[in-house]
């Protein structure tokens, strides 16, 4: 079989076949959707900040959320939450605009409470509201605390007859304008436990407050919201205590799993866009991408994108095997947050020095990926939130392993009802397997370098790992942060990679790349913190262990990989590659 010289998302040569019936229908009739429609509506209605009423008429009348949202057992036959098709379908939406995308993923995480909970009338209401085509939200930031869960106001107060009020201001939720079901999470302010209740944004104490201007979401809707003696009985708690703030958090791993598949929709869009027009650009008699600089930035945002998308992949693996006893997720699910996201861009802002001022003309959809991607992993606190995250499991990953069963590519058509039964606490218990078992029979030459660094590190953190007063000062700790990730991020691509046959061309480069993003963490902790001896010689090996460079074989890959990406997608209506 003919090796994979690219793993990236196309409509034009996309056929589903990989997936059962209803789910291929309802990718093709979301990709026929969007075709149809053309990039110049969509800009468009981005343009003049136009809410997606046609695509939500279009998505009920297909039952496209139905389909992708309902838990097995509470709608029409093959509805289940299913990861396999869940994610690409994210990937699809982002491809077409960010803006697309975010309903469904607000959906997701408005939805994720209600299914983990044990409110079964709230389960077959949720139903029959998928069945009708309605969106979801989730009621968890808000304005004074944004990410600090633990300080929420918002709150319930018994009033001594079985029956509640709520009250309290949710701020940057998505979908909060038009939400059947929107999932809130606060506290009982008589027990001071906490408590997951739903609301209904067409009841008359829901005041939608304003829509929260944020430009690089286009015409989806970031909202404020105000309950004021919103009535609330049994039927409308989901759960309450711990376990209510263990589903929320839940429900954000699952929810913002999705981002990564999102952004490497629109990097992959981005990406086309940007290969067809400067391989198509004249300026002083030659085409632009006869500048090596240019071919260098194309290639290097082509190699960055399949990574995002192999990271992605794999990362989708270990989090539908999920259980009690392998719960690798919860080091993979944060780097798919952050480091996708700001992968993304990474890619979107090569691509920028390419186009340079095209990009920003809006009627392209480099002007959307620019702003989207420069949002994306800021709106969603991910970056330093989920590195902290991240840190707390350097130890075991590094250092008494444990052997696992193998898990390969996890295609089986079902629901991932165990993701909602995630637990909190332990991270830096989670043990695992010898990370070099990836690396095992693998002779490509990047690849071997930067195994050389892992072991560098390795042993900078055996011999001289930072002192315990400095974990938790993230100034010192955000680049020993990056490089971990790094070496995590590393090891699920080159497994994707393997897993999914991609050529050794392509996993060199992509090797190459992390070689170089390594040296720059490792150079910014020896120039920025104070080190000791032992740190310093660790440091300054991981800063100059340089990838394998060959310039004959970097042309002959922007050749045979990036550069036959020219017009190899062009939508409707779309100014570069149409003209």
């Amino acid at each position: 079989m003919e090796k994979k010289k690219n793993v990236l998302f196309n409509p034009q040569t996309f056929t589903g076949e990989e997936y059962d019936e209803k789910s291929r229908k309802a990718m093709l009739d979301t990709i026929r959707f969007f075709e149809n429609k053309g990039l110049k509506s969509i800009r468009e209605d981005d343009k003049n900040y136009i809410w997606q009423d046609d695509w939500m008429q279009y998505q009920k009348e297909h039952g496209i959320y139905a389909t992708m949202l309902t838990a097995e057992g509470y709608g029409d036959e093959d509805s289940r939450f299913d990861l396999y098709r869940l994610c690409p379908m994210s990937e699809i939406l982002g491809f077409y605009g960010e803006a697309y995308q975010y309903p469904l993923q607000v959906s997701i995480l408005g939805v994720g409470p209600i299914w983990m909970g044990d409110n079964e009338l709230q389960k077959q209401e949720l139903a029959k509201d998928l069945k009708d085509g309605h969106v979801f939200a989730f009621g968890m930031s808000e304005k004074e605390h944004g990410a600090d869960l633990y300080s929420n106001e918002v709150h319930i107060e018994e009033k001594g007859d079985g029956t509640y009020v709520a009250n309290g201001d949710k701020y940057y939720i998505g979908n909060a304008q038009i939400a059947s079901k929107i999932s809130t999470m606060g506290k009982n302010l008589t027990t001071g436990e906490y408590c997951n209740w739903v609301v209904d944004s067409r009841h008359r104490n829901y005041k939608y407050v304003k829509d929260i201007d944020v430009p690089g979401l286009g015409q989806c809707r970031l909202g404020e919201y105000d309950l004021i003696e919103y009535p609330i009985t049994e039927k409308d708690i989901l759960k309450s205590g711990d376990e209510a703030f263990a589903d929320g958090l839940s429900s954000v791993n699952i929810g913002k799993f999705q981002l990564g598949f999102s952004a490497s929709g629109v990097a992959a869009h981005a990406l086309y866009e940007a290969v067809t027009h400067s391989n198509r650009r004249v300026i002083y008699g030659k085409p632009v991408t006869d500048f090596p600089h240019i071919r260098a930035f194309l290639s290097e945002a082509f190699v960055r994108t399949n990574a995002m998308k192999l990271y992605a992949l794999r990362s989708r693996d270990y989090f539908r095997k999920m259980s009690e006893n392998d719960r690798r997720y919860l080091l993979f699910n944060p780097i798919q947050k952050m480091k996708v996201t700001t992968q993304g861009g990474e890619v979107v802002r090569l691509l920028m020095d390419v186009v340079c001022a095209k990009g920003y003309e809006r009627e392209n959809f480099l002007s959307d990926a620019y702003a989207t991607m420069d949002t994306m992993f800021r709106l969603e606190g991910t970056a330093h939130v989920n590195m902290g995250l991240v840190l707390k499991f350097v130890n075991k990953y590094f250092f008494n392993n444990v052997d696992y069963p193998e898990i390969g590519i996890v295609n089986e058509m079902k629901d991932d009802n165990n993701i909602f039964k995630q637990r909190m606490g332990g991270l830096a218990k989670v043990p695992f397997p010898d990370y070099r078992k990836a690396y095992e029979g693998v002779e490509i030459p990047n690849v071997k370098k930067f195994l050389e660094i892992i072991e560098t590190f390795r042993n900078l953190m055996a011999k001289g790992a930072p002192d315990p007063s400095l974990l938790k000062n993230m100034d010192y700790m955000l680049n020993y942060g990056e490089i971990f990730t790094m070496v995590v991020y590393a090891q699920l691509v080159l497994e994707g990679a393997k897993l999914n046959d991609v050529e050794d061309e392509l996993i060199d480069q992509m090797f190459s790349v992390f070689i170089k993003d390594v040296n720059k963490f490792a150079l910014a902790q020896l120039n920025n913190q104070e080190n000791n001896d032992v740190q310093k010689e660790h440091l300054q090996k991981i800063a100059l262990c340089g990838p394998v460079v060959d310039k004959d074989k970097d042309f002959r890959f922007w050749k045979e990989y990036v550069q036959v990406l020219d017009g190899v997608y062009v939508q409707k209506d779309a100014p570069i590659g149409n003209n």
